[in-house]
């Protein structure tokens, strides 16, 4: 059993500009299939737009609300929300309210910077 506090993850930030504390994954416990992160972004913060050729991802909604946008389906969203993103679908998170938005976010299979792939073309 691994069992890691988010207090004690360091930050980094990813390939899409969001600042995750990734709690559970192939690099620092016994998970092999997926991963699990806390990732925040400001007051009117984005990540940029993009997808994963591979990955399948669930966004779940701790504190705050955003706009999310899956290809040309856009939704408010807010805390209890989960949100599935299927591998190939390009996607972007804005940050619509007035404090940090905070949401775990689960990739399987984990999270990579190689599979993640940035887009020019975003329909808007």
């Amino acid at each position: 059993m691994d069992v890691r506090n988010l207090n004690s993850v360091p930050a980094f930030s990813t390939k899409d500009g969001s600042e995750i504390r990734e709690l559970l994954a192939h690099r620092n416990s016994c998970i092999v299939n997926q991963s699990l992160a806390e990732a925040r972004l400001p007051v009117g913060g984005s990540t940029d737009p993009h997808y994963h050729p591979l990955c399948e991802e669930i966004y779940f909604l701790l504190e705050g609300t955003a706009k999310m946008q899956v290809e040309d389906n856009v939704q408010d969203v807010g805390p209890g929300d989960a949100i599935a993103i299927p591998p190939g679908e390009r996607h972007q998170i804005t940050n619509t309210g007035s404090g940090t938005l905070r949401f775990l976010c689960c990739c399987a299979p984990a999270y990579e910077h190689e599979d993640t792939i940035m887009v020019d073309d975003w329909p808007k």
